[in-house]
C-alpha cells in the first residue's frame, strides 16, 4: 500500500455537503456505539488526525439494493394482478373464507379498531417526524414525504385504471360493492401513503417504532376488511404500493450518505484498545470490476508500536457488483459460491475466517489483530502493517522468476487447506521491501473448496503472471512449485469466461491491439504492391511494357499472395493458447477441452424472452381469428405458389454468394450448403448462423480462410447496400400511390430520410461515435474492400452476384404476396408488390438484428403489424405471415438437417 501524505485535522473539516457524517452530527461525533466511550482532551485532538486528501464521500448515495426491492415491488404487483385476472375461482373463495370467518367478529370491537387505527395510523407517521425533527434529521423526513405523495399519485392512478380499463375479474378481487352500485377503492388512499412515508424515513431501523406502526397498519386493515370495505388482494396491493414507491424514490433522490468517516475510525480504533495518532488514506487501487467492494484501507500509526493497516467496509462498498454477482450465480455452475447479498457481520465473519486459515495453512498474509463495528453501517478489520507494492504496480524489470515462484508458493500453501483465494489477480499480490511475496484481498475467497474451484484458481495466476511476464516463465514458475499434474489440470479452465472481470478486460484489449495490428499489416502490404506497380507503370522498359500487358492477372495474385503473407506474419496467438501450448510441451496428453462452466448463456436468455413475447403475441392474434373458416376458405393453389418461391430463394442464395468469390466453386454443393443453412439459423441467430456456416463452406472448397471471410464479407457488404436502396425505392414507390398523377413521395419517406440524415450528422459530430464507425469502415476496408475489387474485375461474377440478391429478394417478397392472397377473399384488399416489398424488407431487417433464433418473434411482429399497417386486416394477416414463415423458416428445417449431415459426412462442413 502506498500511504498519502498526512495533513492537519483542520485541512480535514468535514463539510455538510459532503454526507460525510450522520444528519446532525457534530464535524467529529463517533458513530451511536461509540458516543459513550470516555476520551480525553488529548486523545480527542489526536483521534482528529487523519489524512487531508482524503475525498469528501458525497452527501447521497444510490444504493444499488434499492433499485432490487424496487424491481422485486413491480414483479410482485405484476403477479398480483396476474392471479387476479386468471385465477378469478381462488380470489373469490379466498374472499368468502375471510368473511366467513370474521363475521363472527364483535361489532363493538370492530369500530373501537377502526376507531383507534384511523386516528393512529396518522399519529404515529406525525409523532416519528417531530422526534427527528427534534434530532435534526429532516431530510429523511423530506424523502418520506416525497415517497407519500408519489404513492399517493400511483394510487389514484391506480384507482382510476381499475375502474375504467383493468378487466372484470382484476376489478373484482380488487373491489367491493357498496350500495348504490358503487364499489370500494381498489388501493386505499392514505393506507399506500403511511406506508411509503414509513419505509422511505428508515423507520425499519428503529423497531420501537416499527413495532407500533405495523401493529396500527394491521389493526386498520383488519378492521376494514371486517367490515366489508376492502379485500385482501387490495390489502397486499396497498401494502406492495407504498413499498415500491418508497424504494423507487430513495434509489432516484439517493439516500442519506452515513458512511464513516477517517474521525469514526479513529474513535473507534480508540474503543478497541489502540491508541492512534494518523490515519493516511491508502492509494485506491486500478478500477477493476471485480475489485470495487474491498473496501476503504488506512495506514494508522500509534503512539506506541508499528503502525496498521485497517480496511473500513461498509454497506454501500459491499453492494457494489451486487448485479454481477447475481448474473454469474445464475448463469456460472459450481463457481461463485458466495453469496450475492451479505451482511456485514458475515462479511467482516468470512473475511477473518480467511484471514486465520490462510496464516494456519502456512501462507504468507496479513495478520488479523483485531475487528469491530463502526455504527451499523460499517466494520473495521485491522491487520498488521505490511510495506510493500502490489505486483499490478511493479515494473517488469523488477519482476524476477523468484517472485513469480513465490506468488506460486503462497498459492500452494492455500491450496494444501483447500482455500481458495478467488481473486488473483495483480493487486492482490504484494511485494515487501524485502522481496517477500504476500496474499492479500481474502475475502472472496472459500474454505473447503472444491476442486473445481482450486483449478480456477491457478488457471487464474497463470495468466495474470503470464500478462506481466509472459507465458514462457508464467508456466515453468508454476511447474517448478506445483509440479505438471497440477498444472495440466488447470488447462479445461483456462478460459475467459473462469477468469476475472479485470482479467478478462485486459485479454480483450490485448485482442484489440493483434487486430489492428493484422489491419495495419494488410493495409501496408496492399499499399506497397500498390506502389510497387505504380512505379512500373510509370518507368517500364520495353520488355516491361510487354509483361505488363501479359500479366496483369499475375500482378494481381502477387498482391493477394503478399497480403495473405502479411497477414500471416501478422497473426499472433492470444494468450491463453500460448499458456495452454507451454503445458503441453511437458504434458501432451494433458486435457484441453473447455470444461462447461455457464449454467445459460446471455443468447440462451434472451431468446426465450423474445420467444415468449413473441408467443403471446402471436396467440393473442391467432385466437381472435377464425382459422378453421379461414383454411376452407384458402385457396391452394397460392400456397403451392409460395411454396415454390420460396424452393427457389435458395438457388438465389447461391448464386449471391458464389457472385464475389473469384475461385471456381460447385454450384450444386453451395445450393446444398444455403438448404444446410435453414436448419443452422434454427439454433442461431440469423445474421450468425449464415455467415458462419459460409466461411466453412467456402474455406472446405479450397477457398483461403482470409479470402473466405472476405468473400462471405463482401456478399453481406453488397446485400446491405441492395437491401437500403429497395427499402428506399419501394418506400417512395409506396409514397406515390395514393397520388398517381404526382411523382411526390409521402410524407412518412420524407421523415425517414430526414430522420437518416441526422443520425449521419450526429455520429460525424460526436468523436466518440466517429471513431467507432472510422474504426469499424477500416477494418471493412482492410480485407473485404479488396476482395470486392477482385470481383468487380470480373463483370459476369458481379452480375451473378447483384442479380442473385435481386432475385433472393424478389423470390421472399412473392413468397409473401402469395402467402396473403392464399387467405384473401374477395372483400380483402389489394395490396400491391411495393408495399409488400416495404413490409418484407422492413420485417427481415428486424429479424437479423434480432438475437434470436432465425429471427424468432421480431419477424412475425414486424411482418404482421406492418400489414395492418398497409390496409390488410387482422383476420388475413395473421394466416399470411404463419403460413409464410411456416414455408420459409420451419418447413425447411428437416431438409437443412439432411444437407448438413450430408456435406459435414463428405467434410464440406
Amino acid at each position: 500500500m502506498q500511504p498519502r501524505k498526512a495533513a492537519d485535522a483542520s485541512d480535514d473539516e468535514p463539510r455538510p455537503e459532503g454526507g460525510a457524517q450522520e444528519p446532525g452530527a457534530g464535524p467529529h461525533t463517533p458513530p451511536d456505539h461509540l458516543a459513550g466511550s470516555t476520551l480525553s482532551t488529548s486523545e480527542a485532538a489526536l483521534s482528529d488526525r487523519v489524512s487531508g486528501d482524503e475525498p469528501l464521500l458525497p452527501a447521497r448515495v444510490h444504493r444499488p439494493s434499492d433499485l432490487m426491492r424496487l424491481l422485486i415491488g413491480v414483479l410482485a404487483v405484476v403477479v398480483l394482478f396476474a392471479v387476479a385476472a386468471f385465477a378469478h375461482g381462488t380470489t373469490a373463495g379466498l374472499e368468502q373464507d375471510i368473511n366467513k370467518g370474521t363475521g363472527q367478529a364483535p361489532d363493538l370491537l370492530i369500530k373501537i379498531a377502526g376507531l383507534v387505527s384511523s386516528i393512529a395510523v396518522l399519529l404515529v407517521p406525525v409523532a416519528f417526524a417531530i422526534e427527528r425533527l427534534i434530532k435534526r434529521d429532516g431530510l429523511r423526513i423530506a424523502d418520506g414525504v416525497l415517497a407519500a405523495v408519489l404513492a399517493h399519485g400511483v394510487t389514484l392512478a391506480t384507482d382510476l385504471w381499475v375502474a375504467h380499463s383493468a378487466p372484470g375479474t382484476i376489478q373484482d378481487a380488487l373491489t367491493q360493492p357498496q350500495p348504490g352500485d358503487a364499489l370500494t377503492d381498489p388501493v386505499h388512499g392514505y393506507l399506500a401513503p403511511v406506508i411509503a412515508y414509513m419505509t422511505a424515513v428508515g423507520m425499519a431501523r428503529r423497531p420501537r417504532w416499527r413495532v407500533v406502526l405495523w401493529v396500527v397498519l394491521l389493526l386498520d386493515a383488519f378492521a376494514m376488511l371486517v367490515g366489508g370495505y376492502t379485500t385482501p388482494f387490495s390489502i397486499v396491493l396497498t401494502v406492495l404500493i407504498g413499498w415500491t414507491v418508497a424504494y423507487g424514490t430513495l434509489y432516484a433522490v439517493g439516500s442519506p450518505n452515513v458512511r464513516p468517516t477517517g474521525q469514526h475510525l479513529m474513535a473507534g480504533l480508540r474503543h478497541v484498545g489502540f491508541r492512534p495518532v494518523t490515519a493516511m488514506r491508502a492509494e485506491d487501487a486500478p478500477d477493476s470490476g471485480d475489485q470495487n467492494d474491498r473496501g476503504r484501507r488506512y495506514m494508522v500509526s500509534l503512539e506506541d508500536g508499528p503502525p496498521l493497516d485497517v480496511t473500513v467496509v461498509d454497506r454501500e462498498q459491499q453492494a457494489q457488483g451486487f448485479f454481477y454477482r447475481v448474473w454469474r450465480r445464475l448463469t456460472l455452475r459450481g463457481i461463485t459460491q458466495r453469496r450475492s447479498i451479505q451482511s456485514l457481520r458475515q462479511a467482516l465473519e468470512q473475511e477473518a475466517l480467511l484471514a486465520y486459515a490462510a496464516i494456519a495453512a502456512g501462507a504468507n498474509a496479513p495478520k488479523l489483530i483485531a475487528t469491530s463495528e463502526l455504527g451499523p453501517d460499517a466494520v473495521m478489520l485491522v491487520y498488521e502493517h505490511i510495506g510493500g507494492r502490489s505486483l499490478d504496480a511493479l515494473e517488469d524489470s523488477e519482476i524476477t522468476d523468484d517472485l513469480v515462484r513465490g506468488a506460486w508458493r503462497q498459492v500452494r500453501a492455500l491450496q494444501s487447506r483447500r482455500i481458495a483465494h478467488r481473486r488473483l489477480t495483480g493487486d492482490a499480490i504484494l511485494v515487501d521491501r524485502s522481496g517477500k511475496v504476500f496474499v492479500t484481498d481474502l475475502r472472496g475467497g472459500e474454505i473447503a473448496a472444491g476442486d473445481l474451484v482450486l483449478r480456477m484458481d491457478i488457471a487464474q495466476l497463470l495468466t495474470t503472471t503470464g500478462l506481466r511476464v509472459g507465458p514462457e516463465r508464467a508456466v515453468a514458475a508454476a511447474l517448478a512449485v506445483l509440479g505438471p499434474d497440477a498444472v495440466a489440470d488447470c488447462l479445461p479452465l483456462l478460459q475467459p469466461i473462469a477468469l476475472s472481470r479485470s482479467t478478462r478486460a485486459q485479454l480483450r484489449r490485448l485482442a484489440r491491439e493483434r487486430s489492428q495490428r493484422e489491419r495495419e499489416a494488410v493495409l501496408d502490404a496492399s499499399d506497397a504492391a500498390k506502389r510497387a506497380r505504380t512505379q512500373e507503370a510509370e518507368h517500364p522498359d520495353d520488355a516491361g511494357r510487354k509483361t505488363a500487358r501479359k500479366s496483369q492477372r499475375t500482378e494481381k495474385q502477387a498482391e493477394k499472395r503478399a497480403i495473405d503473407d502479411a497477414l500471416d506474419g501478422a497473426r499472433e496467438e492470444d494468450l491463453l493458447s500460448r499458456i495452454r501450448q507451454e503445458v503441453l510441451l511437458i504434458r501432451p496428453q494433458a486435457p484441453v477441452e473447455p470444461v462447461r462452466l455457464e449454467r445459460i448463456k446471455p443468447r440462451t436468455l434472451f431468446s426465450f424472452i423474445a420467444g415468449a413475447i413473441a408467443a403471446y403475441f402471436l396467440i393473442s392474434q391467432v385466437t381472435e381469428a377464425d382459422f378453421g373458416a379461414v383454411v376452407e376458405e384458402a385457396e391452394w393453389g397460392w400456397v403451392a405458389a409460395a411454396l415454390g418461391f420460396s424452393a427457389l430463394s435458395y438457388i438465389a442464395a447461391a448464386m449471391s454468394l458464389l457472385g464475389f468469390v473469384p475461385e471456381r466453386v460447385p454450384f450444386g454443393r453451395t445450393v446444398l450448403a444455403q438448404v444446410a443453412g435453414s436448419f443452422v439459423k434454427i439454433v442461431a441467430p440469423a445474421a450468425v448462423g449464415g455467415v458462419a456456416l459460409n466461411t466453412r463452406f467456402l474455406q472446405r472448397a479450397g477457398v483461403r480462410p482470409g479470402l473466405a471471410v472476405a468473400s462471405v464479407g463482401a456478399s453481406q457488404l453488397f446485400g446491405l447496400g441492395c437491401h437500403i436502396l429497395l427499402l428506399a425505392a419501394f418506400g417512395y414507390l409506396t409514397g406515390t400511390e395514393k397520388t398517381p398523377s404526382s411523382l411526390t413521395p409521402s410524407r412518412t419517406v420524407i421523415a425517414g430520410l430526414l430522420t437518416v440524415a441526422v443520425l449521419v450528422l450526429v455520429v460525424t459530430a460526436i468523436p466518440f461515435l466517429r471513431k467507432f464507425v472510422v474504426t469499424r469502415v477500416r477494418s471493412l476496408f482492410a480485407g473485404v474492400v479488396p476482395r470486392m475489387l477482385d470481383v468487380v474485375q470480373r463483370p459476369q461474377k458481379l452480375l451473378t452476384g447483384i442479380g442473385g440478391m435481386l432475385l433472393l429478394t424478389g423470390l421472399f417478397v412473392m413468397c409473401l404476396d402469395a402467402s396473403v392472397r392464399a387467405f384473401s377473399g374477395p372483400d380483402t384488399p389489394h395490396l400491391s408488390y411495393a408495399s409488400i416489398a416495404v413490409v418484407f424488407l422492413a420485417g427481415n431487417a428486424l429479424g437479423s438484428a434480432a438475437p434470436t433464433p432465425g429471427g424468432m418473434g421480431a419477424v412475425e411482429g414486424a411482418l404482421t403489424l406492418g400489414l395492418i399497417a398497409v390496409g390488410l386486416p387482422k383476420e388475413v394477416a395473421a394466416p399470411a405471415v404463419l403460413l409464410y414463415r411456416l414455408l420459409t423458416l420451419w418447413l425447411p428445417v428437416l431438409p437443412g438437417w439432411l444437407c448438413f449431415n450430408h456435406l459435414t459426412r463428405k467434410g464440406e462442413l
